[in-house]
């Protein structure tokens, strides 16, 4: 799903200072006598905490609710996972699972915000310097509750192990943080995906930054492939999130949840705020032009597709989940 258009990251970039573009906020160029400050991360770090302090919020609220659903015996990760059906003993499990949750939901945030910060609708209540600045402060913190919903996993398997502390630490950092270091059920593909987007999180985001050194157009470049870590955390939400492994509303609700973000990512597409974006009616003469309007064609029609696709799925709820459960529920990290 790489689309030439941004979603998730803190900010976009701009060819002049003051002007806006199809992929996000400002990027304001040399400073000038009057001009206000470029956003630096200690500026947008220190506006972030009203936005953290919500994430904590709906964290706690998520947690709260995976608690009393494992506790009810409500929640399909008793039966993917029957060992974990004491509440009280997998805590850390289930905080870990909550910090996931709010990462996805700030991810889904980040990514609106970012396809609504180029041709900002008139109506939207926002301004525009308020818009990027939410758009960076909610990426800022997606990638702090991305950490933190690994970090609680490991401690999880920490807690667990009766090994020597620094061998259990050793051991628990290789499967939460090595691409292959995970070697039980789902988590062999699921645990990795995880990590990419982590891993991808981290630089991409922070690389508005230093927009300034990389130059503008190399930036861009960048910035428009973060849209592989929201994507990449959809992917291992599906295949790992023991809440939504079965068919049922919730896990069409996440379904459901991406046909805005289709929608506005096609929107930009057709109405790019760039001339040298746009599709024009014929591929031109020379090679490049005509590699070039392959690509935007063929980047329009994927999204379209990937649109129609969505409301098959939310439409049909054949969404890929299971029907019933799992033969084998055993675990190496049953922690019998």
């Amino acid at each position: 799903m790489t689309n030439p258009h941004p979603a998730p990251g803190p900010g976009a970039a701009a060819e002049t200072p003051g002007s806006t573009t199809s992929d996000g906020p400002q990027v304001p160029g040399p400073r000038r006598s009057g001009e206000p400050r470029r956003p630096t991360l200690r500026s947008d770090l220190r506006a972030s905490w009203p936005d953290g302090l919500a994430a904590l919020v709906i964290t706690a609220a998520v947690f709260v609710l995976l608690y009393i659903r494992i506790r009810n015996e409500t929640s399909s990760t008793v039966t993917v996972m029957p060992f974990m059906a004491d509440a009280g003993a997998f805590w850390l499990y289930f905080l870990s699972q909550a910090f996931g949750w709010s990462a996805l939901l700030w991810a889904w945030g980040t990514v609106i915000l970012g396809l609504l910060s180029g041709p900002r609708p008139s109506r939207l209540p926002l301004s525009g310097p308020r818009l990027e600045r939410l758009h960076r402060t909610t990426s800022l913190n997606t990638i702090a509750l991305i950490a933190a919903h690994a970090l609680f996993f490991g401690a999880e398997l920490i807690r667990f192990d009766t090994a020597a502390w620094n061998s259990a630490v050793a051991t628990a950092f290789v499967e939460v943080f090595v691409p292959g270091g995970y070697d039980s059920g789902t988590g062999r593909i699921a645990i990795p995906v995880g990590q990419a987007a982590l891993y991808l999180a981290i630089p991409l985001g922070l690389l508005f930054y230093v927009r300034h050194r990389i130059g503008p157009k190399t930036w861009r470049v960048l910035h428009r492939c973060v849209i592989v870590v929201y994507v990449l955390s959809v992917w291992h939400t599906l295949l790992y999130g023991t809440n939504v492994w079965y068919d049922g509303w919730f896990r069409t609700g996440v379904w459901l949840l991406q046909l805005p973000i289709a929608a506005l990512l096609l929107l930009r597409l057709l109405r790019p705020a760039r001339r040298s974006e746009k599709l024009s009616g014929s591929p031109g003469a020379s090679a490049g032009a005509r590699t070039g309007w392959a690509l935007r064609l063929g980047g329009r029609l994927a999204v379209a597709a990937v649109l129609v696709a969505l409301v098959a799925v939310v439409a049909s709820g054949r969404d890929g989940g299971r029907s019933v459960p799992p033969e084998d529920t055993s675990s190496t990290h049953n922690h019998d």
